[in-house]
């Protein structure tokens, strides 16, 4: 047996069937889409048309509110970044947290969470901080500068 004499079992390979192609198709002038109408006509219709009926999307009510494209995202930084990152005494805001890699150049605020311990003094100067956070950050003598 050599490679150019493997071919396909009989009847596992099936011709395209060429719609439109005229009668040399072996589908008849009409190619199998009948006599008048629609379907005779145009080949197929946009998804959701319903035949010329008032559309499903366009039936059903609009409801709510999104306010994705204004709505102010901030980040979330832990206790436990910044006591990995930062060295006693420094000052965190949104710029030191970019250029440490902590905060997505996208975002324009953060906020700061209590999860993990702190072990050094921080001076944190950003909009949001849980209250539990701006405690442990004041029990190591750290500052929170809350700015507006």
């Amino acid at each position: 047996m050599n490679l150019n004499e493997i071919k396909p079992k009989t009847g596992s390979r099936k011709k395209r069937k060429r719609i439109g192609c005229g009668p040399g198709s072996g589908h008849g002038k009409m190619s199998t889409f009948g006599m008048k109408g629609q379907g005779a006509r145009n080949r197929g219709v946009r998804l959701g048309f319903e035949g010329g009926q008032m559309s499903l999307v366009r039936r059903t009510p609009k409801r709510g509110f999104k306010n994705t494209v204004f709505a102010v995202q901030y980040a979330e930084v832990t206790l436990r970044d910044l006591d990995n990152k930062f060295n006693d005494g420094e000052q965190v805001t949104i710029e030191t947290l970019q250029k440490k890699g902590l905060v997505p150049m996208k975002y324009t605020k953060f906020k700061v969470l209590a999860s993990g311990e702190l072990t050094k003094k921080l001076t944190v100067v950003t909009k949001y901080c849980t209250k539990k956070a701006a405690e442990m950050i004041k029990a190591k003598s750290g500052e929170v500068k809350v700015n507006v």
